[in-house]
């Protein structure tokens, strides 16, 4: 039997997961979690083979789980699923540990197949995913920017682009202002950029939003 818990911020993207893994026999889902908090609860209350993680996420995001996870040796699986689009995300996650990305648009019996493959210790990606890492492998020198930005500048960068003001993304962040307004500038500086506008354009001329 394989055994999940599901950490996504979204109660109704839980609860569709669950069906969907409901669904195959050899896997149950062990418990449920909403934030970083919740899912290091989960943990300690429940043995778990596969965790199938939401990127963003209240506070800390999916990859600072990630990385703990790989900090601390966890023999848990981490299967990446998520909304962003997988030209800007898949890669990020994979060089961070996780054992496989799946987008939350595609085939519900395609997330079964990605647990039950991250389950036995194999890599699990998309034949769109597999390309990329194809692609980024011949030609490295063609990595954009914005891949040299850390998880809470990335974050940052994608809450100015959506309009947020800097207090709304503290807050989301559970961060301070001023902690905030340093995220910003080093992103300013790393993507060479001098303003929320600029910002707001490289955002949407890299899909990443």
């Amino acid at each position: 039997m394989i055994r999940v818990i599901l950490c996504d911020d979204h109660a109704m993207i839980r609860r569709g997961i669950r069906d969907t893994l409901s669904e195959a026999v050899d896997i149950q889902v062990m418990a449920e979690a909403g934030s970083y908090s919740e899912v290091r609860e989960a943990f300690r209350q429940h043995p778990c083979d596969v965790l199938v993680l939401d990127i963003n996420l209240p506070g800390r995001s999916g990859l600072e789980v990630l990385a703990s996870l790989r900090e601390s040796d966890s023999p848990i699986k981490v299967l990446m699923v998520s909304m962003f689009p997988e030209d800007q995300y898949a890669i990020r996650c994979l060089k961070a540990g996780a054992q496989g990305y799946l987008n939350k648009a595609g085939d519900p019996a395609e997330l079964i197949t990605a647990v039950r493959t991250v389950a036995q210790g194999k890599k699990y990606v998309t034949p769109s995913v597999a390309q990329m890492l194809v692609e980024n492998l011949s030609t490295p020198e063609n990595t954009s920017l914005h891949a040299s930005l850390s998880e809470r500048e990335l974050q940052t960068l994608l809450k100015i682009a959506s309009g947020k003001r800097l207090s709304d993304i503290a807050q989301d962040l559970m961060l301070s202002p001023k902690t905030v307004s340093v995220y910003r500038a080093r992103v300013l500086e790393k993507l060479k950029l001098s303003n929320n506008a600029e910002l707001t354009v490289y955002a949407i001329r890299n899909g990443l939003v």
